[in-house]
């Protein structure tokens, strides 16, 4: 990702963009840190091939067509003194929150988030599914849209269990995984003002530790990771459990999110949505056991006189680590929280 300082400049800005957004009071000030954090992803994503090239112009004209819209709205909303503008503020709102659900690629709006993610590298991938979405979810968690809102979640967590079915690129897989994980993130801002970013910060770690493990093996696709590590069975033991993870199942980490969640929904007395919800979950889990279930059963051939790597090499120690913390956490914290 770094190749040059030119690039470190724009990551950077990029940031800065975020922070812009953040930190502004007023909706003008949000609309110009987007664009400037739009402005500086653009040639990060760009790695000099057709595919990347692809991408960064596929995500130019979305994100161009959604903050015309933001803009448009924002003109709209400073005009709301005039009388002939009254009927029309009631969809404002709605403007507004949809340019920026278009932003962070939540459904329906989503039609562009798994074929830019497709195109880019690992580094830029995550940096996609995490960074990008801090402004616009920050920006939707001032709206007041609630029933637009429990819609978006309804459809991000149907597109995104459903959607990431017949994948068998792994880019792919984690873009419907990540459209899967923004309907929860909406539900727990529907829930709570702060459960939201709790969730994203549970979300960015295990996607963090996948990535670096899927970057530094260089796993584009499903076939990869069948005939992969044969050196060191803990590293494909650990790289499964954090899929498992990120998916939520119960034992480890990454079911806490969803549990607080699950609760909060519960207290609101959001049945039916917390049902949808875990029920298209079950889905993706679905999807991440079987590719589990394919990669430790399938017989492969290997070699009498492999070598241990991992007692040489510090980067598969640091990802051992990162997969321990995100697989036995929850059951860490249960024996502190019993023991006090």
């Amino acid at each position: 990702m770094f190749n040059n300082s030119a690039k470190i400049m724009f990551f950077f800005i990029l940031m800065m963009g975020t922070l812009i957004t953040v930190s502004s009071n007023s909706w003008l000030g949000a609309w110009m840190g987007l664009e400037i954090n739009l402005l500086a992803f653009i040639p990060l994503m760009n790695n000099n091939n057709l595919m990347s090239t692809e991408a960064s112009l596929k995500y130019f004209l979305t994100q161009a067509m959604a903050s015309a819209i933001l803009l448009f709205a924002i003109m709209m909303s400073y005009l709301n003194n005039s009388p002939i503008m009254q009927e029309t503020m009631v969809y404002n709102d709605i403007i507004i929150t949809s340019s920026l659900l278009l932003k962070s690629g939540a459904a329906p709006f989503h039609f562009w988030f798994p074929n830019v993610m497709e195109g880019l590298s690992w580094m830029n991938a995550l940096t996609l599914m995490t960074w990008q979405k801090i402004a616009p979810l920050m920006l939707i968690s001032y709206m007041n849209q609630n029933n637009f809102i429990i819609l978006v979640i309804i459809f991000s967590t149907i597109a995104g269990s459903l959607g990431g079915l017949n994948q068998t690129s792994l880019r792919k897989l984690m873009a419907f995984s990540s459209i899967n994980h923004l309907g929860w993130m909406l539900a727990a801002m529907q829930a709570s003002e702060s459960m939201w970013f709790i969730y994203f910060s549970f979300y960015s770690f295990l996607s963090v530790s996948l990535i670096i493990m899927f970057n530094s093996f260089k796993m584009y696709h499903m076939n990869q990771l069948f005939n992969s590590f044969f050196n060191c069975k803990m590293l494909k033991f650990m790289l499964f459990l954090n899929l498992l993870s990120l998916g939520g199942l119960p034992p480890f980490i990454g079911f806490l999110p969803k549990w607080l969640v699950i609760q909060l929904l519960v207290t609101k007395t959001q049945y039916i949505l917390m049902t949808l919800m875990t029920t298209m979950t079950l889905i993706t889990l679905f999807f991440y056991l079987r590719l589990c279930f394919a990669a430790f059963m399938l017989n492969y051939f290997e070699n009498n006189w492999t070598i241990n790597m991992f007692n040489n090499n510090n980067s598969h120690k640091i990802m051992l680590t990162l997969s321990f913390i995100s697989t036995f956490s929850l059951i860490l914290v249960s024996l502190v929280y019993l023991f006090l």
